[in-house]
């Protein structure tokens, strides 16, 4: 039987050194170790380009970029994704937001119909960790925790995901090495609880 493949999708300039790096290297270790066949996507090292013209959002889907129906491809087969990013102004890096936009679209993983909307990515686990230097309290009693409602209301809810789940490291600014050691044990044991 061949293994279900989830995507782990690292948006951190620093894809070797940061602990967003470190947290994407768990989560692919818990998943082959939990019978999946993790494929991991550093959206920086690989050069994506997050801009998507007006000639490719005007064009329907079966005409997007041949390297946009690949990434779709992906997204279309795989048991589901998990996102690892740092917060920026309230949200992911430019490169993750590009990708959602190119890939996550209309027509593809939702949209509209005269009977109503429609949902593509309902079947999918989604797991997000993100990182700030921003206080919990404050992320959440000031700013009304943007990533979370970015990505849980905004995105999956929209393509119909059921199974979402977001977990925030804070403040990384200042955690030591055991902090971190800790945190990763954590993603490891959320992902083996998720997939």
């Amino acid at each position: 039987m061949e293994k279900k493949t989830v995507l782990v999708i690292l948006a951190h300039p620093d894809g070797k050194n940061s602990f967003n790096a470190a947290i994407a290297r768990t989560a692919v270790v818990a998943l082959e170790e939990s019978g999946y066949s993790p494929v991991l996507r550093d959206l920086y090292a690989e050069g994506f380009d997050p801009v998507m013209t007006l000639e490719e959002a005007t064009r329907p889907v079966a005409e997007a970029p041949e390297a946009m129906k690949l990434e779709m491809e992906q997204v279309k087969n795989c048991a589901g994704m998990v996102f690892v990013h740092p917060n920026w102004w309230g949200g992911p890096p430019a490169i993750l937001r590009g990708w959602i936009d190119r890939v996550v679209r209309n027509g593809f993983a939702y949209g509209f119909t005269e009977k109503g909307a429609w949902q593509g990515l309902s079947d999918k686990i989604i797991q997000v960790f993100s990182t700030s230097n921003t206080p919990r309290d404050y992320e959440v009693q000031v700013y009304g925790d943007p990533l979370e409602n970015f990505w849980k209301t905004i995105v999956f809810s929209v393509v119909g995901s059921k199974s979402f789940e977001r977990r925030n490291f804070e403040q990384i600014i200042l955690s030591d090495e055991e902090m971190r050691k800790n945190w990763l044990k954590e993603v490891d044991a959320t992902i083996r609880r998720r997939f």
